[in-house]
């Protein structure tokens, strides 16, 4: 009698216990991610600045001022979750030579808003509570960017593994974010007291000037020589060429805007010295923010052809392109040339053409999902 085997018993399925993930979609957001408010913001702030009687064009400034107001929110937001839940990823940002220099970035992004808050956002909010979001943004925004203006060049000095050939305009973004400030403190001067309280600020917005001017003149060089030496960037990296405008067109709107104010902060034989400055200073610098625009553009038009994907870099065609709006405008009004009225409606069309290619290109990417995942 042949005694069948009866199967084991399976035993019980482990329970899966789902757990939910720390925001994992934001592991991957860096600190170049306020490079969409700072786009959005020029593009509100430099419309306000120009010579056009546009109807609707207050408004639709003003529209653009609240929604990038919003971005600045939400990124803050997202950041702040970033460090809370990834921190060992914002750490390895920080210790990363490609992505450290956008720490120049938060600075920038709370000094655009400040700007459009004193520009636009007073016929939003009035002029009380825009004046005092606007010292406080030039605050936080001063105090970060110098900051930044220090800790990434120290990183890269001791920490960072720079190689021969890796240079690139993402160099400029740490440095460039006092000559911000030095724009927007003569916004401020007018609301100070006279006296020592008007002559500090329009003196620490000269030395913030001067910083950032002497740091780009150092970067500048090295930069050139990488692209003699070693020929074009990586496609994906290219529209960062633009960067460099960024420098170049908000020292000159830095320096008009000083010139502006001084005779009411300085005694009279200095502010007629700095109002000449800002043209000696404007005319030749954005001379060659003109030369290095055709050479970007050139290499933009030639990355394209070979397959030069989106990313988050293409935001680099607004903010830069937007310093250089205000700094022709800014020029216009010093030297009563109309040819410099011409040049600021020229680039801000390109400004707004960038602004809504690099805006619908992000809001897709984010839909999709591509733009927040790991990077290959």
């Amino acid at each position: 009698m042949v005694t069948a085997v009866q199967p084991l018993p399976r035993p019980p399925a482990p329970v899966r216990v789902a757990v939910a993930p720390r925001m994992p979609s934001l592991r991957h957001l860096g600190p170049n991610w306020y490079a969409t408010v700072m786009g959005t913001a020029i593009v509100g702030s430099a419309g306000i600045a120009l010579p056009l009687d546009v109807p609707g064009m207050r408004a639709a400034c003003t529209v653009v001022w609240v929604l990038s107001a919003l971005l600045l929110a939400v990124v803050l937001t997202a950041r702040a979750a970033h460090w809370v839940h990834h921190r060992d990823q914002a750490r390895a940002h920080l210790l990363d030579p490609s992505v450290a220099p956008f720490y120049g970035c938060p600075a920038m992004a709370l000094l655009a808003v400040g700007v459009g808050t004193l520009t636009v956002g007073k016929d939003v909010v009035g002029e009380g509570p825009a004046t005092t979001a606007a010292f406080v943004l030039f605050g936080a925004g001063t105090l970060i960017g110098l900051a930044a203006a220090v800790v990434v060049p120290y990183l890269m000095v001791v920490r960072h593994r720079i190689t021969p050939g890796s240079a690139s305009p993402v160099w400029l973004l740490p440095v460039v974010a006092p000559m911000v400030s030095a724009s927007f403190g003569p916004l401020l001067v007018p609301y100070l007291p006279p006296g020592q309280w008007r002559e500090a600020m329009l003196l620490a917005s000269y030395a913030m000037f001067g910083l950032s001017l002497l740091a780009t003149l150092l970067i500048l060089p090295v930069l050139f020589a990488r692209l003699v030496h070693h020929g074009p960037l990586p496609l994906a990296l290219t529209p960062a060429l633009f960067l460099v405008l960024g420098p170049l067109g908000q020292s000159t709107t830095a320096v008009n805007k000083l010139a502006d104010v001084a005779p009411g902060a300085i005694d009279a034989p200095y502010a007629a010295g700095l109002g000449a400055l800002a043209v000696v200073h404007g005319v030749p610098v954005m001379g060659f923010a003109l030369l290095w625009l055709a050479l970007a553009a050139a290499m933009v038009l030639r990355a394209a052809r070979r397959g030069m994907p989106f990313t988050m870099g293409w935001w680099a065609f607004t903010f830069p392109v937007g310093t250089c709006v205000t700094g022709a405008q800014t020029l216009a009004e010093h030297t009563g040339l109309v040819a410099y009225e011409w040049l600021a409606v020229a680039l801000y069309v390109f400004l707004v053409a960038a602004w809504a290619a690099a805006g619908a290109l992000t809001l897709r990417g984010l839909l999709r999902r591509e733009l927040l995942a790991a990077p290959r």
